[in-house]
């Protein structure tokens, strides 16, 4: 069985803030295709792992269903929320870099 998966407007919204800070900080065109693979990297893995195994990550409230995926990137990575809502549907939330202090 698997989940379908979507992106909430915060979630688009995080992703795109991701992207614009590294763009920010590249100085090479090496860094400019290097800001792309990450946020391609998020997508993937976020479709990957979610649609067939939403349940075996850490829980990240009171309520079973917001759970949290870590995404490692070189030495730091990202933190994905999500909820498991229904039988066959996960919603991310919200996407932040490990080093933020919490979700936007």
């Amino acid at each position: 069985m698997s989940f379908i998966v979507r992106l909430s407007p915060t979630a688009e919204t995080d992703l795109e803030r991701l992207f614009d800070f590294l763009l920010e900080q590249a100085e090479t065109t090496e860094d400019l295709d290097h800001a792309q693979a990450e946020i391609d990297i998020i997508r993937a893995i976020k479709q990957q792992q979610l649609a067939f195994t939403p349940y075996i990550f850490c829980k990240a409230a009171q309520s079973p269903a917001q759970r949290e995926l870590f995404i490692p990137f070189g030495r730091t990575g990202y933190v994905a929320l999500y909820e498991i809502v229904g039988a066959s549907k996960v919603v991310v939330l919200a996407v932040r870099h490990q080093r933020e202090e919490d979700y936007h």
